[in-house]
């Protein structure tokens, strides 16, 4: 079986193949990321998922796929895969094969959550294709026709924005972003602050998106992350929420760098 880990900076998302031949997520996972993690507590846990399929750690994975914007967690992952799994695992950065040119300036500047969920959306969708990931920050990448990551836009997610509110504001409290605001005019500080974050979002988004088909043409528009499922039903930009996005390609870029067996 096949695990594909993808390290945001806030949450970190586990999930379960068959095999990288095989499209269907078995199973997935979310914790916290924690930098302080080590290599035995990964295992611990990862052992502690497949259990609750009755599966063993050392004998159904057979591959590991990771993308990660933590590089002290890159480290303890490379760990935890020799130790408890006796392979290396495939890490997406420079070097591994992706299938996809990056056009960047400097394509090592490019992080490796970006270049999965590109590889990702190509497959599902082709292209010209925008994918509008909500996590910590909210990226946008831009794939073209001919499957060439072009670059994109990146932006304080809702979260870190909501956080330098409070932080700055000391007259201003925690909500809760659950379900869309009934109204764009909040009539409480509470819906204010969900109006501003949630509405505000969905401008910043349909405004990047629209500039990009501007300048690219008609675009299929993908969201995904966290919050996406938020967001996608207000925005008259986005097409299709794929909440699994990067668990997808991940296994795609898996399977480009594993040898077939014959």
């Amino acid at each position: 079986m096949l695990l594909v880990v993808d390290v945001g900076n806030t949450q970190t998302v586990i999930g379960l193949y068959e095999s990288d031949d095989s499209p269907e997520l078995i199973d997935h996972w979310r914790i916290a990321t924690s930098a302080e993690r080590t290599a035995d507590e990964y295992g611990l846990m990862f052992e502690q998922f497949l259990a609750q399929r009755d599966l063993v750690l050392e004998d159904a994975v057979t591959g590991l796929a990771v993308a990660s914007v933590v590089p002290r967690l890159t480290a303890t992952l490379r760990r935890m895969s020799a130790r408890y799994l006796g392979f290396d695992p495939v890490v997406v950065g420079p070097g591994v094969r992706t299938g996809m040119p990056i056009l960047y300036e400097n394509p090592k500047e490019v992080g490796a959550d970006r270049i999965a969920d590109a590889v990702a959306a190509y497959d599902l969708y082709g292209g010209p294709t925008i994918v509008v990931d909500f996590g910590t920050a909210t990226t946008v990448e831009v794939i073209s026709a001919a499957g060439e990551y072009l670059g994109g836009a990146i932006a304080p997610g809702i979260e870190i924005s909501l956080d330098a509110l409070y932080s700055r504001a000391a007259g201003l409290r925690r909500v809760e972003l659950a379900e869309p605001p009934a109204s764009a005019i909040g009539r409480n500080t509470t819906e204010s602050i969900q109006a501003g974050a949630v509405y505000g979002a969905v401008a910043m988004v349909d405004g990047l998106c629209l500039r990009v088909q501007d300048e690219l043409g008609p675009c299929t528009v993908i969201s995904t992350g966290g919050l996406g499922s938020l967001i996608a039903p207000l925005s008259s930009t986005i097409q299709h929420h794929e909440p699994w996005l990067m668990l997808h390609g991940l296994r795609l870029i898996h399977r480009k760098n594993t040898p077939e067996v014959t």
